[in-house]
């Protein structure tokens, strides 16, 4: 839909809907997504980082190795839609953990800014990063 059609439909005072949970409707194909060549590291989140949170991510994608550049984002229902990627690191952050070939490192953890400030699970975050590197 574009913008004016969106803007028309506003003043009308037409509310615009998104199917939350599409593929519950009989026969519906989702489209596919395909991450990046420079994709390295996938965050898998009901939330995109914020602030505070960005930060925080920055830093962890820095100690990997990473620039911020290299790493996606995806809400966790759109993991199913994703073909023919092949990434370092799958990172599940506040939500369930997948099993996917998409990655051979796979990282859990609360929601990002549960971990900003938060010593502990910033350690356990680190513990899990450290054992993929032999």
């Amino acid at each position: 839909m574009s913008h004016h059609e969106n803007q028309y439909l506003q003043e009308m005072g037409i509310q615009r809907w998104e199917l939350i949970h599409p593929q519950r409707l009989a026969g519906y194909q989702p489209d596919p997504v395909t991450l990046p060549s420079t994709c390295r590291l996938l965050l898998v989140s009901p939330q995109y980082p914020q602030q505070g949170s960005l930060l925080l991510f920055s830093r962890v994608l820095k100690s990997m190795g990473l620039e911020i550049s290299q790493a996606c984002h995806l809400e966790p229902h759109s993991l199913s839609q994703l073909t023919g990627s092949s990434i370092e690191w799958l990172w599940f952050s506040g939500c369930e953990k997948k099993e996917s070939p998409l990655a051979q490192k796979v990282l859990t953890s609360p929601p990002l800014v549960e971990i900003d400030g938060n010593t502990e699970l910033r350690r356990a975050l680190w513990q899990q990063i450290c054992s993929y590197e032999s």
